[in-house]
């Protein structure tokens, strides 16, 4: 139970590594808020397994590039739980796009849901966290944002997750001492978004990997359990690749 106590507030929980993220916050005792702007089925879905579990569960339809609904959803938090420890910058898009194929609609809808969407909550949930003179901040970026050679093609999306890395440094600076804010970079994980990609990217991927498989939402939901636990609160402004030893060769 290294969550006992904690409200934990998941941006597009309802699948992929956010739905894996909330089933184990869950089981380690947070109270979590499942945010969902479009999958309400799989959304029900979750709330209903947690409460089965007699967790504590708040479900919030928001469109994270929206900064009013970014108000409401946070409030929403607050007015129920009365606080807001852990933050998990979770809400993404992946439109498979060369640069030249690219259109201005694609660039402006991938940043503004994947990188806006991250700056725009934890704006608003920072100074509840500075309040609290306590917090975690978890963005779930890319190794895509590292420059990850097979990935590189794919413009807007890179672009986005490239961003999130640099936001997660200036949080750091700007949420200290007391909010921690980190990083995860996901390696090709099995999940329905990752699967958009082309077959011959997964299959390079994993021929590259040390560990010749892609990667299970569990394992990244673990490691998000870590940042957003006790054990980390020496670490901040910090990258964490889990990519089975990609790019290593």
């Amino acid at each position: 139970m290294r969550l006992q106590g904690k409200v934990a507030l998941i941006t597009g929980a309802s699948r992929g590594i956010g739905r894996s993220i909330a089933q184990l916050f869950a089981k380690e005792g947070a109270k979590v808020v499942i945010n969902y702007h479009k999958s309400k089925k799989e959304a029900l879905s979750l709330a209903k397994e947690l409460q089965k579990q007699n967790n504590k569960v708040l479900l919030i339809k928001a469109n994270v590039s929206k900064s009013d609904e970014v108000k409401n959803m946070v409030k929403k938090t607050v007015d129920e739980f009365g606080q807001l420890d852990i933050l998990v910058n979770n809400a993404g898009i992946l439109i498979p796009t060369t640069l030249l194929n690219s259109t201005e609609e694609m660039w402006d809808k991938i940043i503004d849901i994947n990188l806006k969407g991250a700056y725009l909550c934890s704006k608003e949930v920072g100074p509840i966290m500075l309040n609290q003179k306590k917090g975690k901040i978890i963005n779930i970026a890319s190794i895509s944002g590292l420059g990850e050679r097979t990935a590189v093609s794919n413009t807007p999306y890179v672009v986005s997750k490239a961003g999130m890395i640099g936001l997660t440094r200036s949080l750091a600076v700007n949420l200290g001492p007391y909010v921690n804010v980190n990083a995860i970079c996901p390696g090709f994980t099995d999940t329905d978004m990752a699967m958009l990609a082309d077959p011959k990217r997964i299959k390079i991927a994993i021929e590259e990997s040390i560990i010749k498989r892609i990667a299970k939402p569990e394992e990244i939901a673990k490691a998000a359990l870590f940042l957003a636990s006790n054990d980390s609160d020496f670490i901040t402004g910090e990258v964490l690749t889990l990519a089975g030893g990609k790019g290593m060769r």
